[in-house]
């Protein structure tokens, strides 16, 4: 074989399929695989993509403790962003915590997970709520009054969508209401001014940049189109995030404004007004980010689904599948077959609760029993379908990690 031969997707393809069968034949699928040496070398790139700037871990494209931990240790990491209260105090609570730095990373209406916010003095000093309108802190001191209550550590919620033409033209998600620099200030001094809050930072989420792919496979033309967006959407914002900082500065001391996430991490890293970058999704590095110019990451996280039946010639039938993402329905939230190469889910059936049928030249070389191996369009979803996940380091594996949901914890 050839030098070019050996180094072929193909064959790389097949080395990497081989690896993952032998490490796990023991083993009944369904089951999923962390590949540790993928995990650190994604962790790498991202310290080195954010040059100094410390990064965040967002905890929802992770859902794992032991994961959290083994990336924190790692220098360039410091604190989490969480995605719901409860786990937030979860997170930070114990003898032990995960991390004693906790931004919550939406707005809260947990009722329950407030209270145990306002009971507990050490939960109140590392968990940071994030708010984007005075509603949310009546909502605080509806559930626990001030003076009752240790002081709640706050972030602001800044919309860091482009707006054009207006107001008619919106490109980014609809998140906060709070979008200009007057804005951030007068939400700034309505929670310096009440009694029991202190507000310690700003987080501005860029979705239409750190989110969207800018060089999707075979889609060219919408490549260049998202570039040329992201370009004037990134223009705008930086001036915008250091005009908002500066204003709220005078108003409050703040800890941190935080910013981007895995797609825009040197880019949003670059800005001064920034302290911290928020990354998550490039350690497990699902399907959805293959298409960035400004890295490539090493897939870290599969899935294995058993073949179950070979209803016809060129086609067969695995068990479950349906690990469908979360977002815009579409073709892109589904799991893609990966191992072995060459297999594709029917359009007239997708990816099933209970079976998947997959057709290609690659369903010849399949019988019953044989597994096949996915990847999620996702990253940290994967592990509300495991209680563990099977972790793999050479060609061995390690042990098992177990998922929030192994755990016994579903956060939403």
């Amino acid at each position: 074989m050839t030098s070019a031969a050996a180094s072929s997707p193909a064959d790389a393809a097949q080395r990497a399929r081989r690896r993952l069968d032998r490490a796990t034949a023991s083993l009944d699928p369904p089951l999923a695989v962390l590949d540790l040496d993928a995990l650190d070398a994604n962790a790498d790139d991202l310290v080195r993509r954010a040059a100094g700037k410390p990064i965040r871990v967002a905890s929802k494209s992770v859902r794992n403790r032991d994961v959290l931990r083994r990336v924190l240790a790692r220098p360039g990491f410091a604190g989490v962003l969480a995605y719901a209260l409860p786990e937030a105090l979860w997170l930070a609570g114990g003898d032990d915590p995960v991390s004693t730095d906790v931004v919550v990373g939406y707005p809260s209406a947990d009722r329950a997970a407030l209270r145990r916010l306002a009971d507990d003095d050490a939960a109140a000093a590392r968990v940071t709520l994030m708010v984007d309108s005075v509603a949310q802190l009546d909502l605080v001191d509806a559930v626990a009054p001030p003076g009752r209550r240790p002081e709640v550590r706050i972030s602001l919620d800044v919309d860091a969508s482009l707006r054009a033409a207006g107001g008619r033209v919106h490109v980014g998600v609809r998140r906060s209401p709070v979008h200009s620099p007057a804005d951030a200030v007068a939400l700034a001094r309505e929670v310096t001014a009440r009694r029991g809050f202190r507000l310690v930072g700003v987080m501005v989420y860029e979705a239409q940049i750190a989110g969207v792919q800018d060089a999707p496979a075979h889609r060219p033309v919408r490549g260049l189109a998202v570039r040329r967006m992201q370009a004037l959407s990134g223009r705008e914002l930086a001036g915008r995030r250091a005009s908002v900082v500066a204003a709220v500065s005078r108003v409050a001391d703040l800890e941190f404004v935080n910013g981007g996430g895995t797609g825009s991490v040197e880019r949003t890293a670059a800005e001064d007004a920034v302290t911290e970058v928020a990354a998550g999704s490039g350690l497990y590095n699902p399907v959805l980010f293959d298409g960035y110019r400004a890295f490539t990451g090493r897939p870290a996280t599969f899935f294995a689904a058993p073949v179950t039946r070979v209803p016809t010639p060129g086609t067969v039938t695995v068990a479950g599948g349906g690990w469908v993402a979360s977002g815009p329905p579409g073709a892109d939230r589904l799991p893609v077959p990966t191992y072995p190469a060459g297999l594709r889910w029917l359009p007239a059936e997708g990816t099933g609760e209970v079976q998947t049928p997959l057709r290609g030249a690659a369903a010849t070389g399949l019988a019953v029993g044989d597994r096949v191996w996915f990847r999620h369009a996702k990253a940290g979803e994967i592990c509300e379908h495991v209680n563990e996940l099977h972790t793999l380091a050479g060609d061995a594996l390690t042990g098992t990690v177990p998922t929030y949901r192994g755990e016994g914890h579903a956060f939403g």
